[in-house]
């Protein structure tokens, strides 16, 4: 088999692991004219990028319950050599087609010697190839202090996906990983080595990824260990992975998970990570979900009149992040602008990127509430 159908192949396998904002959908995934599985990507810094985003091997010998490459399914395996994988990245990069590499594996004999194999792929492309750009490294459950603290010695960023919230939920999908000692305690070295190196390994941190749905988890449960592992570990972000069932596999029946609930835990996270909201604000409803009706900001602020309406023009950043439709860039060019003249219209806040029609409920300009219709509920 030539390189370019193993890329096609492994490249299609890799399609679950997401790692940044706009990796992963089939909205955005990109085929070049040979087939290649290229995909565009926000790095830590906001500079956007092309990543080869593939595998090292799609053989397994976990047979998680969701996963498309498990050991019990039924479909063509194929690996990489290091050398073959580093010589097909230097090709699409040196030709433009590529600015970074984002690179998984299913686990082929043991953690340990997938751990090998993925680490010499990338020696080589920062060593021989001199490849001075973002590298995404997986760390497979059960990897090794020293596997851990070689892939940050290379990579941009580090991954452990944890896959489901806790032990419990872990169990139905995964039962031959090992929570807390294959998952929690090798993203427990991460935190610890970038402690040691003050933030030389790994720069841009490291990151999870949970599979929404398929272990009957609640949103609340997702983001409690979200919230935890933020505080404890210093993870840098964490992604959700709405189920989608894979023919072939022991949830193929299972009904998938909608977008929308997906979508409502980014917009939770965002919150946590960014607006400076702490999990015990977040609203759930009695089954521990996110509500769909509106976003989990419109859930807090329709619940928290008391502090409402607020004065665009003398609240602090904090305050402003309060607000429905008003986002971080919005509240500091509020900031900033509002030395220069009062904000005294609802067009001024759409100027500044701002949503009028979600703040116009909530503000005051200039000592005035604007006229709005209030549609609560999306």
């Amino acid at each position: 088999m030539d390189t370019l159908e193993k890329i096609e192949i492994l490249g299609r396998s890799a399609q679950y692991d997401l790692c940044s904002e706009a990796c992963g959908s089939e909205a955005t995934r990109q085929r070049d004219d040979l087939g290649r599985w290229i995909y565009p990507a926000v790095l830590p810094d906001g500079k956007r990028v092309t990543l080869l985003k593939v595998l090292l091997t799609n053989a397994c010998e976990r047979d998680c319950a969701y996963c498309a490459n498990r050991r019990g399914r039924d479909f063509r395996r194929v690996s990489f050599t290091p050398e073959e994988l580093a010589r097909a990245f230097e090709e699409m990069w040196r030709r433009g087609q590529v600015e970074g590499l984002f690179l998984s594996s299913g686990v082929c004999g043991r953690s340990g010697q997938t751990m090998d194999r993925m680490i010499a792929t990338v020696e080589i492309i920062r060593q021989r190839i001199a490849f001075p750009g973002y590298v995404h490294l997986k760390i497979l459950p059960g990897a090794t202090p020293a596997h851990i603290e070689r892939a940050m010695q290379l990579a941009t960023r580090v991954s452990v996906n944890l896959e489901a919230p806790n032990p419990a939920r872990l169990a139905r999908i995964a039962p031959s990983k090992d929570f807390t000692a294959a998952l929690l305690e090798p993203m427990r070295w991460v935190q610890r080595l970038r402690q040691e190196s003050e933030g030389r390994l790994a720069p841009a941190g490291q990151t999870t990824q949970f599979v929404v749905g398929a272990a009957g988890e609640s949103d609340r449960e997702i983001l409690t260990t979200a919230d935890l592992l933020y505080r404890q570990v210093g993870l840098t972000r964490a992604y959700f992975s709405a189920f989608q069932p894979v023919p072939d596999t022991p949830l193929a029946g299972h009904p998938p998970t909608p977008l929308w609930r997906e979508h409502r835990l980014y917009q939770s996270d965002w919150l946590l990570r960014k607006y400076g909201f702490t999990f015990e604000e977040l609203v759930f409803d009695e089954d521990g979900n996110l509500p769909r009706q509106a976003d989990p900001k419109m859930m807090w602020a329709t619940a928290h009149p008391e502090r409402f309406p607020i004065e665009v023009n003398c609240a602090s950043r904090e305050e402003l992040l309060r607000i429905p439709g008003i986002g971080p860039r919005a509240a500091a060019r509020i900031v900033r602008l509002r030395k220069r003249g009062k904000f005294r219209e609802l067009s001024d806040l759409r100027r500044v990127g701002a949503i009028p029609q979600r703040a116009a409920p909530f503000v005051l300009l200039d000592g005035r509430r604007p006229p709005y219709q209030l549609p609560l509920w999306e």
